[in-house]
């Protein structure tokens, strides 16, 4: 009877053990691979490249609409008039830092 109950014993630690894995892998979002046989998680953990990431990612409208570009390109400038107003805009061609710090 003492045989029989070790085999029991350990049936129901295998079992035991391998709920406990299934748990851990869905907590943890591992895949779980008892078996040890080859799968195609590593590659689908790797980084997308090319149309996949093109495909992933939506339509632009910034790209191909004119309208929208002219707008931006307007505040832009907006922005930088103001700034040249105030005196913070960009230095005149050879009048920046680097220019100053050669010529002492």
């Amino acid at each position: 009877m003492s045989a029989a109950a070790g085999g029991l014993r350990r049936l129901l630690a295998a079992a035991a053990t391998a709920g406990a894995a299934e748990v851990r892998a869905s907590i943890f979002g591992h895949a779980l691979n008892p078996t040890g046989k080859r799968a195609a998680t590593k590659l689908l953990r790797k980084k997308m490249v090319g149309d996949q990431v093109a495909q992933w990612y939506p339509y632009d409208i910034k790209r191909d609409d004119p309208l929208v570009m002219a707008r931006e390109e307007k505040e832009r400038l907006a922005k930088l008039e103001m700034l040249k107003r105030r005196g913070k805009g960009p230095p005149k061609k050879g009048q920046g830092r680097r220019a100053v710090k050669r010529s002492k």
